[in-house]
This record gives C-alpha cells, structure tokens and sequence, in this order.
C-alpha cells in the first residue's frame, strides 16, 4: 500500500448535486425548494423553537419554582468519608486541601462536615461548616473542630 494508491471505498464518493444550474440539469427553476413560502427564499432562518405557528412548547409548559442567588452551596462530607481517609493516609488534621487532594472536593468548594457514620480516630478537622452532630462526634473522639 502506498499513499499515491490510495482511494475512497468504491460507490462511497458520489457527485455534488449542481442546483440552480438551468432547466436542462433537472434541477433548475425552483432549485428544489418547491413553490413559494418563506423556506423557498434566500436568508431564510427558522427562529429556535417555531413550531409552524402553532404555540411553542416553551411558552405551552408554566414557569415554577424560584432560585434563590444568595444561597451557599456546600460539599457534604460524612464522619464515615473522613474515617475512611485518616485510615488510607493516616493523617492526623483533616482540612479542606487534604480532601481536595484525595478528590473529595473540587478545589473551589465549600466543604461541610456531616454527622452520618461513625468516627474512632482522633482527628482535627478544618473545614468551612460542621453539622451540630459532627462536631459532637469529633470532639467525643478527642479531635477538633476549627471552622474556616
């Protein structure tokens, strides 16, 4: 095989069609766009979401719900999340760049400490909110809890 003998698969190569190019091609007059309207037309562009006339399904469907632009989204993460962690690194301080690092949390993230699981090890946690729960544990552990 060499590059100068290269060709497409046969019957995969097919001529472009030449429109508009007088009657005698079969294709002159309308250039296959039919008779008249808007689509038969240079410059023609449907607008995103016409349906013909008919009510589009945006404006069909009712506007609900509210998103509130003040609210803090945290990362939750659990006591059991952390516990598997101290035990894979064996760390003593738990803080927000440590989970970063093991991909816990995006490096742009709020993080929250959660009470779900159970902690045995003694760790201070750093991070941005703690839920009542969790910080009872942790400090029950003998860790300690900082708040960034």
């Amino acid at each position: 095989m060499k590059l100068n003998t290269l060709k497409p698969a046969k019957g995969s190569v097919r001529n472009k069609k030449r429109i508009g190019r007088g009657q005698g091609s079969g294709r002159g007059g309308t250039s296959t766009r039919g008779h008249k309207g808007a689509k038969s037309r240079s410059g023609y562009s449907q607008k995103l979401g016409f349906e013909g006339g008919q009510m589009p399904l945006q404006r069909r469907v009712p506007k609900f719900g509210f998103r509130n632009p003040n609210r803090v989204e945290y990362k939750a993460i659990n006591l059991s999340t952390i516990e598997e962690l101290v035990g894979k690194t064996k760390a003593t301080a738990v803080d927000v760049a440590l989970l970063v690092e093991n991909g816990l949390a995006g490096k742009n993230d709020l993080v929250k400490i959660l009470g779900n699981g159970e902690l045995k090890s003694k760790v201070d946690v750093t991070a941005h909110a703690f839920s009542a729960s969790a910080s009872k544990a942790i400090e029950a552990a003998g860790g300690k809890v900082t708040q960034l």
